[in-house]
Order: structure tokens, then sequence, then C-alpha cells
């Protein structure tokens, strides 16, 4: 199979590009292509490339600052890419990928971490955090808005199959696209054997320090807790913010590298998760270091966090306020003795790395058997006879008679 990967862009290691870099190793020799590639050497060996196929949005001025200015080019950008030169199409998207133009006869998959939060369900809470709530600048975003969504469902029928992270997101896509997609929870990185390590005093929360991510309501949440210890790590604009919030017993300790970050959530009493995610990979990544998981009962989590039975691995809490995550950390401290860490592990390699590449190749190679099946048979039919070529083997009414 020639094979190419598409992903909408690259300008930091998230989530997506987590899932983008399995994806280059179960096929390490796929050629990648995005939208704009801002990485350096480093980053991008780190995902398994050196090298990527930009389109013209690469070159535009402040593309590293302001790349979503460029939103209502983004759909042109992506149609301009030649992949006519394949039979495998594999798009990475979260926001334009999926609409790649490909052929009848080349094999379109596509591994949708979401449909663009920002144009579909949540587009009232964006505009809300982007501050163009009112006035010119609102109706001018959702005239954009507007236009992306039509245009995102005019492409939702070009891929051949759909692939996504979780059952909260294939909702999303069987009701927006009117498509089913196969569940591929992305790779986690657990170690093969659960963590020995002594407990400490401390809860732990670890994120971008952003505001959809409600890190500011379980700081808050600790303002009640004033015996409990409460880490956050994590950078971001919100961190000025939640410093003015916090009580003496709340400690910032900033980024964290991958070590530090496996350590601290090693060692913590619980893991606390407040985000509506898709599907949320550092919740697993704390179960996978033994630690349980007090989450927003919503999205992802619930998929990924065990609430029930001797084997749980977490809480949940209904709603995102100080009130209900305050409530859930006193249930886990009065309930803490029952949290098991081989539980919490055990559940975590459910979603390990290897798990996903086995099962990522294993769709990929069936629906390209499937699809050049097919594709032979349409190609040994016969072409039916053209309206002209019917007319003159017909036979004439003059014989019969």
């Amino acid at each position: 199979m020639r094979v190419a990967v598409i992903h909408d862009w690259l300008y930091t290691i998230g989530g997506a590009e987590r899932v983008l870099s399995a994806i280059l190793r179960c096929f390490p020799n796929a050629d990648l292509h995005c939208l704009f590639d801002l990485l350096n050497l480093e980053d991008r060996r780190k995902l398994g490339y050196e090298t990527s196929k930009t389109s013209f949005l690469q070159k535009m001025p402040f593309i590293a600052r302001r790349h979503r200015m460029y939103l209502p080019l983004m759909p042109l950008a992506i149609e301009q890419f030649d992949l006519s030169a394949y039979d495998v199409v594999i798009s990475s998207s979260f926001a334009v990928a999926k609409g790649v133009l490909t052929g009848p006869d080349q094999l379109h998959l596509t591994y949708v971490h979401s449909p663009m939060r920002y144009a579909w369900d949540l587009q009232h809470q964006y505009l809300r955090e982007s501050g163009v709530g009112r006035g010119l600048k609102t109706v001018m975003a959702r005239t954009l808005l507007h236009y992306m969504r039509l245009w995102d469902m005019r492409t939702g029928n070009g891929p051949e199959a759909y692939m996504t992270n979780s059952h909260f997101v294939a909702r999303r896509i069987r009701k927006i696209y009117g498509r089913e997609a196969r569940v591929i929870p992305p790779p986690v990185s657990v170690p093969s054997e659960c963590p020995q390590v002594t407990k400490q005093r401390y809860f732990f929360t670890a994120s971008r320090l952003v505001p959809y991510k409600n890190v500011h309501m379980i700081v808050e949440a600790f303002r009640a807790l004033p015996q409990e210890k409460l880490i956050v790590a994590g950078d971001g604009p919100e961190l000025p913010r939640l410093r003015a919030l916090a009580g003496p017993n709340v400690e910032f300790v900033g980024y964290r590298q991958d070590a530090e970050l496996r350590s601290s959530m090693a060692s913590a009493r619980a893991f606390l998760f407040a985000a509506e995610e898709d599907f949320g990979i550092v919740p697993v990544e704390a179960q996978g270091q033994g630690t349980p998981v007090l989450a927003l009962g919503r999205g992802g989590a619930r998929e990924t966090v065990v609430t029930t039975g001797p084997a749980r691995t977490g809480l949940f809490f209904d709603s995102p306020e100080p009130d209900a995550i305050s409530a859930a950390v006193r249930r886990f401290v009065a309930t803490e003795e029952s949290f098991r860490p081989e539980a919490c592990h055990r559940n975590a390699m459910r979603f390990e790395t290897r798990r996903f590449e086995e099962t990522f190749t294993a769709f990929v190679r069936q629906q390209h058997a499937e699809f050049s099946r097919d594709l032979d048979h349409a190609r040994a039919q016969p072409l039916p006879p053209t309206e002209d070529e019917v007319v003159r083997i017909a036979p004439s009414p003059v014989a019969a008679l």
C-alpha cells in the first residue's frame, strides 16, 4: 500500500499528536501532510518523522502565533493537496483534515479526534470565552462558523470509514455526519508493572492552564478543604488567576517533564480532573501509575474510570463546581482504603500503546482488503450498453411479425 497520512497542523505535541505518532509507527513508510508544521527537528523525531508536506498556509505571516485567524482558508488549503499517487489516505482530524480530496479508487480512512467543537455544540461557550459574544465581532464569528459547519457536513461522506477515540465522540459523529465510527481508544503510555511507591499526603492535578480545563474550580474547591493539600502542575494563561484564587494549601509546580509528572502521579493520593474531554489521556496515565481518579462524570472519563465494584478506580462528581469537587474529595477520603493501585494499573492497561497499534493496523488492513476486493469486482464487470447500442440490437417490430 502507498499510504498518505494527513494531520490538521503541527505546532505543539498534545493528545492528537500522540495518536499521529502511533499511526506513523503503524505505517512507517507513509508520507505526512499537514496545513503547517512549526515543530523543531527534535519534536519531529519524537513523533517519528523528519519532513512533512505542507500547504500554502505554511508561509503565511503570524501563522505561529495567530493560526486561528486563518480558519476561513483552511478548507481551501486542505483541498489543495494532490494525493492521487496514494492507495490509502489516513486523515487524523480535529478540524479539517477529513475534508481532503480523494478519488473513487482510493481508500480514505479518517480518525476523528472530535468534530470541530467550536463550530458545533460548543460554539456558544467558545464565543463567550473568546470575548466575541456581542457586536460586529460576534456576527462575523457566527457567520464564519456557519460556513464551517456547511463545509464540514458536505465533506462528511468523503471517508469510506470513520475511527474515533471514544463512544462519546462516536455519538457526536453519528449526530453530525450520520456515520458510524469504530472506537479505537488512543495510545497511552502505561508501565508494564504497577509502580510500588509510598503514597504522600497530597492530591494532584496536571493540565494546560486554560479556562475549559476547569482547574480554577479544583483550586477553589480546596479552599473548603484546608486540611488537604493540592499540587497543580502545568503552565498557561490562567496561572495568575489561579494563584490569586488559591489558599495556602495549594502549591503550583509549573511545567513538568514526563518522568517528573509520572513520579508525582504515582505518589499522589488521587488525581483530580474537572474537564469534559473527548477521551482524556492524563486520567488514564494517572491510573497507570496506580493512582485513583476523581473526575467530572461526563465525556470520555465515563469510559476510562471504573466507579463500581471491588476493582473501582475512581469517583465521579456531577458538575465542575467547587462544592461538587470538594464533596467528591471528602467521599474519597472516607473510602480511601478501598482503592487498590493494582486495580488502577490493570484498568489503564486496556489503553496502552501496543493495543492501539495492533487494533489500528488490523482495522486499516481489513478495510483495505475489503475495498480492494470491491474495486476489483467493479472493474471486472462488463460495461452496460449505451443507449445507441440498445437501439441497434433491439429486434425490429417488423421482424418480430
